[in-house]
Formats: C-alpha cells, structure tokens, sequence
C-alpha cells in the first residue's frame, strides 16, 4: 500500500509545475527573435494542451522565411484560416512584386498586413501577454522568423446559441428577441433599434484569468458624464482573477452590497435596455452572458415593464397599480394576518372571528409557527420546481403545494385560512416584472412576519417605517433610489403610479439626466390631432 501512495505522490510532483516553474501567461516579456525559441515559449506556458494547433511553413520565393501558424481548435474558424490565410502565406507571397519589396529592405510584417493578408482585421503585436489574449479569443497568430513581431488575425468562430425569446421577463405584446451570449451579437441588437451615432460603446477587459470582454453603452449626450466616469471608475478599480456572469460585475460595483433591494437592474431583453439608454442610463454588457446590466437603477424601475409602453396608458396604469398592489400583499399578508389573530382580534367582524377560531381549534401550532411552516414549504417547492427540469417541474410545484396543503389541513397541522394566506401570498409574488424585487420581498416577509407575531401591528408600523428609511438612504451611482418620490419630483410623476399618454411623457427623468431633457417638442405637436370633417 506504501508503494502505491509512495507511486502517486511522485507522478504528481512530476505533472504538477512548482510556482517558480510556472510561466505567468499576463507577464509583458517581449517576444523573441527565433522562431523556434518563440514556439517553445509557448509550448512550455500552455502546457500539453491538444487544442492549441501549431504549424510551421515557408512562404516567399523557394519558402525562403520561416513562419509559424497558431491556433485554438475549436474557437477558429478553420475555413476561413484555410482559404484566406494560409492559401495566400503560401501561394500569394511567391509573387514577383512581393520579392521587390522584400528586396528594398521593407518589414515581410508590415507587407503581409498591408498587402497580403485579405481578411478583416489584422493587429501586429511584440508581447506574449498581446499574443495569449488573442489566441485564446479565437484569433490566428502569425510569427516570422527574424521578427520580434507578430500578426494577429481576428477570425474567431465557435458554436452559439442564437437569439431566442427571453425567458425570465416574457410579454403579452413586444419583440420576442432577447440576448445571447455573445457580446458582439448583444450590441449589434441594440445597435439595430437605436441608429444614432452618438450611440457610443466602450470596452474594456476584466479578470486577470478570464479575460472577460466588457461593453459600455451610452448615449453621448443623453447620459450624465459625471454617472459615466463613475462607471469607468469602479469597473477600472476591479481586480479578479475571472469574470464569468454579469453578476460577478454587479456585486462588485453595487452601491449597497447589505441591502436587499438591487440597485443594478438585470435584463435579457434588447427593448428593454434601448429604452433605458433614451432615458441617460447606461448600459454594461458581459460577454458569456445574456444579462445585461442597466445603471443607475430606482425601486420605482423594478416595477415597470416594457410591455406598459405598447399598451394603452389606461391599461398600463391599472396593470402598474395592481404591481404596487401585489408587492404589499406579497410583504405584509402573512404578518397581518399573524398580529390580527393573535393580538387584535377585536378588529375582525364576529362572524369571521368565530370562523377562524373554529379553524383554529384543533390547530396545535401558534399563527406565527403556522405560517413560517408554510412559507418554507412554499418556497422549498418553488425552488424545487425551479431547478427540476422544466416538463416535470412545474407540474411539480403545483400538485404538491395542493396535495401538502390540503393533507395539512385534513390531518389538523395547519387551519384552512392560513392556506389561503399563504397562497395568496405566493401568488402576489409572482405579478413583480423582475425577479431581483420579488427575492428581497421574500426575505422581508420572514423578517415581518417576526415582528408581528412579537408586538402585532405596532411591530409592523415601526418595520415599515424602518423599511422606508433604508429605501430612502440608498443610493444607485449617486441618484436617490426613491426617485421621484424622495426627493419629490412633480414633472417625473407622469411615469411613476400610471403612466401618462405617450404625448404627454415629453421629458426624460431629470435626476437621471441633466443635459437634454427634452425627448420631444412639445406636448402640443406630439398630442395626435383629431381628423377635420371635409365639407
């Protein structure tokens, strides 16, 4: 048995490089003059990696120079290397005219990228951090020999989901299209519903092992310059070693990281995040990620959907208003229900009283335990459906949360009512457009439920006062998150509650944006004009 550990032990000191043996790929060593010295660097960084492609071939007249050719299989588009790289290395340069040139001292790089090489685009680079970056992006790498440069060659090409409808924010009526994974893809959609050239989209490259690609867009402009350099700021100040989703980005810039509530809105729908940029917010795209990131965010914004603005403003107004409705129920049903029956129960009509104590009566469990049981059982059949797959999983949550519930009841652990609190509950948590408010609600609701069933509606008075206080002091990059209720703003009102006409919504929110306010006109050219009788 010795033997064999003795064994193991010593194959993995061989597999395993000590950190000193290690090549540290971010490293800025310039690259060598020799081919082979460069490719050797290589093999010994990346290791026995069986995807990392090398090829070395002679090009010019009679292959007189050494070339190199690297690629990642798998993320190149082998095609396109076939056809208009390594055909034209091979058979373009034995020209008479590239010879010329060659003859009269001039770079074989700067002849290739200039000349040769009729792909899109082409980057020249002499570091070996320049060189990883592209060539684990996909890109093709051209090395010459005698040359402490080299090409890269953007040709990347991998398998993708394409663009399907969203998933977790669906409309009635809308666009179906949402994001991929892709971020080239993600701009181009949004790209496509705003053709403006002042549509401006910055990048930037985060995560030290990662390397994951990083979009800003804005409206140059529309867009506070004060919200965007501090968006440049804190982006800039992150240091990881990878980014994999967009939350990583989120929890890393967020202004209240202990608070419940979001202050960074999350969407998957290009719609969506074209509306936020006429409005002066900005946009933050992650690649591998369909979710892309809206700043600054209000508690007022989690409420509204895009579907209100493709509906009537009379329906969108209801549609709102019964959100707003919802969110109460889903926050405070269960600790109303909780401090009424056990501390008021003078505040109920006699004939629902004497029904609930009847319910009640073989009941074993205090309303507070009652509850918080259900609760958690609810919300451990949620998750259950959530993460099962989906042709069972819905099915799931629905026949057990019937078939638990009514057996609760039958067998004396639970009284009737309380199920239909809690189910009442459950529903109303599920109007919230996004599913970021819906998860604080969730986790208030305990707290809650807590103080009223420990001081009744005293304890849910001061609990909402304390809630409103939080709310009120957070902030989302420097915009009260209350907007426009704390600080109170008459003009931003029309897009709150309801939502007036689109002809009266003439002005962009003003604490998000300071500099061109205006969207239309006026509301008198915007206001559709009724149709003259022709006599």
């Amino acid at each position: 048995m010795r033997f064999f550990k003795k064994k193991k032990t010593n194959e993995s000191n061989k597999a395993v490089p000590s950190q000193s043996q290690m090549v540290d790929p971010n490293k800025k060593d310039g690259l060598k003059v020799s081919l082979q010295e460069n490719i050797q660097i290589l093999k010994d960084t990346l290791g026995k990696s069986t995807d990392i492609v090398f090829r070395e071939i002679r090009i010019g007249k009679e292959g007189s120079i050494k070339a190199g050719i690297i690629y990642t299989d798998g993320l190149t588009n082998t095609t396109s290397l076939q056809e208009f790289i390594l055909e034209t290395l091979m058979l373009d340069t034995k020209d008479i005219e590239l010879q010329v040139k060659l003859s009269t001292g001039q770079s074989i790089i700067s002849i290739l990228k200039d000349f040769s090489m009729t792909v899109g685009e082409i980057k020249d680079f002499n570091t070996f951090e320049e060189l990883y970056n592209g060539l684990l992006s996909g890109d093709t790498i051209i090395l010459i020999d005698g040359y402490s440069q080299g090409l890269v060659i953007s040709n990347k090409h991998w398998i993708e989901r394409g663009v399907t409808e969203p998933v977790a924010q669906t409309v009635v009526r809308g666009p179906r299209e949402g994001f991929s994974e892709n971020l080239r893809v993600n701009t181009a959609l949004v790209r496509r519903k705003l053709k403006d050239p002042n549509l401006w989209v910055e990048s930037k490259v985060i995560g030290a092992r990662t390397k994951t690609d990083i979009a800003l867009m804005y409206i140059n402009g529309v867009a506070d310059e004060k919200i965007v350099k501090e968006v440049h700021l804190r982006l800039d100040n992150i240091e990881i070693d990878g980014i994999l989703e967009s939350g990583y980005i989120e929890e890393l810039i967020e202004d209240s990281p202990h608070s419940p509530f979001p202050t960074i809105f999350n969407t998957e729908r290009p719609d969506v995040v074209a509306a936020a940029l006429l409005e002066g917010r900005i946009a933050i795209l992650v690649d591998g990620t369909p979710f892309v990131l809206i700043v600054p965010a209000l508690f007022i914004q989690f409420f509204q959907s895009s579907e209100d603005y493709y509906q009537r403003a009379d329906i969108s107004s209801f549609i709102r208003l019964l959100r707003f409705g919802s969110f109460g129920i889903s926050l405070l049903a269960p600790a109303l229900f909780i401090a009424i029956t056990t501390f008021h129960q003078t505040m109920l009509p006699p004939a629902l009283l004497i029904s609930l104590t009847a319910q009640r009566e073989g009941v074993p469990f205090p309303a507070f335990f009652e509850a918080l049981l259900m609760e958690l059982t609810f919300e451990i059949l949620r998750e259950a459906g959530v993460r099962m797959p989906r042709s069972i999983g819905s099915a799931m949550s629905i026949v057990g949360a019937f078939v638990i519930g009514t057996a609760a009841v039958e067998a004396g652990v639970i009284s009737a009512a309380m199920v239909i609190i809690v189910s009442i509950t459950a529903i109303a948590s599920f109007v919230s457009p996004t599913y970021d408010i819906a998860i604080a609600v969730r986790l208030l609701r305990f707290g809650f439920m807590g103080i009223a069933a420990s001081f009744g509606l005293f304890g849910i008075m001061v609990g909402l006062i304390a809630l409103v206080l939080h709310l009120c002091s957070i902030r989302s990059f420097g915009i009260p998150y209350m907007s426009p209720l704390g600080p109170f703003n008459i003009s931003d009102q029309k897009d709150t509650f309801i939502r007036l006409p689109r002809w009266a919504m003439i002005t962009r929110p003003r604490l998000i944006n300071q500099q061109n306010i205006v969207r239309q006109q006026d509301s008198a050219s915007a206001k559709p004009k009724p149709p003259k009788n022709e006599e």
